[in-house]
């Protein structure tokens, strides 16, 4: 499990423990959106004032804590999401796929007016282009005494940029008093993070561009992407964990040092959305198993491989036994 060195967060290696056992882990929570993805497949971005036919049009479901929150749930770790959807048609579909995925659902509510919908230009690469409504996800927020109680209790707390800013520093604040280490992953909004939420992250978790705009640095290098990186160090975050697509991904920690994870190279990639939403809640459940960071990397760089062979954000999701296969045959 995770292992607490002040009263936020974690050191970046933590010894492993001797095997999985799901009734003694404490539960991952995920504090996030939820969201009907609108996938149109295009042959490429249409320019200003263009207008272009898309093959197809799927609707999957998906949002950022969603995708993590199932990420986590099929790779067999306890989580529960606390999260809204609206009064519509997409609620049903967005609350069965979460239940399939093995998700706790007692602190999933229901609110007025429509669920968070993403609309999504996918080109025959596999890169999308991503705009999103955030309904419910945007909607007023309200943690009864349960969910209080299971912010103090959890093991982590996973949070992202598609619901309010001050609904996550709220949610960050409860759970650092508690001692419970709170992962931010920075896909969202735009934007520097508010300094209430910063001050209580363990671990801050961007892509390139993320991390390029939170900093105003250059990230394409893994050089200048550990510089920039290393800025987010000395604003107070303990581990920086970048994800940096098919240059794989690249660790700064505060105890540990650096760390370079490259990608499983896959015969086709499908579809790269929540990619970086499944590098990241694997990364959690390996951490709160007591894998150490090296080890934890390589588990999260498996199952995204394996992610962005499928269709779709939340569908395409591994089980354990893939990614375990993946790595035993790696």
């Amino acid at each position: 499990m995770m292992v607490p060195v002040n009263k936020r967060g974690t050191r970046c290696a933590v010894k492993a423990t001797a095997q999985k056992d799901t009734e003694k882990l404490k539960p991952l929570v995920v504090v996030g959106s939820i969201n009907a993805d609108l996938v149109l497949e295009v042959e490429r971005l249409p320019k200003d004032g263009e207008t272009l036919g898309a093959s197809s049009l799927n609707t999957f479901p998906g949002g950022k804590g969603a995708n993590q929150a199932a990420a986590a749930a099929r790779l067999q770790h306890p989580t529960y999401i606390i999260g809204q959807v609206g009064k519509d048609a997409n609620a049903s579909l967005l609350r069965d796929a979460l239940s399939d995925a093995g998700v706790r659902l007692d602190h999933l509510k229901e609110v007025n007016g429509p669920s968070g919908t993403a609309v999504i230009l996918l080109q025959p690469s596999g890169e999308n282009s991503i705009l999103i409504v955030g309904g419910a996800n945007t909607a007023a927020w309200d943690f009864d005494d349960a969910a209080l109680e299971l912010l103090r209790s959890a093991g982590a707390v996973l949070l992202q940029r598609e619901i309010p800013e001050e609904v996550n520093a709220h949610v960050a604040g409860i759970a650092a008093a508690a001692g419970v280490p709170v992962l931010l992953d920075c896909g969202g909004v735009e934007g520097p993070i508010l300094p209430d939420l910063l001050k209580n992250i363990s671990i801050l978790s961007p892509n390139e561009t993320e991390l390029a705009r939170l900093t105003g640095k250059g990230t394409e290098s893994e050089e200048e992407a550990a510089a920039a990186a290393q800025l987010m160090l000395e604003q107070g975050v303990d581990t920086v964990l970048v994800k940096r697509g098919t240059s794989g991904s690249l660790q700064i920690c505060k105890a540990d040092g650096s760390l370079t994870q490259p990608i499983f190279p896959v015969d086709k990639v499908v579809d790269t959305t929540g990619a970086g939403d499944c590098f990241t809640g694997a990364y959690a459940v390996a951490t709160l198993e007591g894998k150490g960071s090296a080890d934890a990397l390589k588990f999260a760089a498996a199952a995204s491989a394996l992610c962005v062979q499928k269709a779709g954000a939340m569908p395409s999701l591994p089980s354990r036994e893939e990614v375990l296969r993946l790595l035993k045959q790696s």
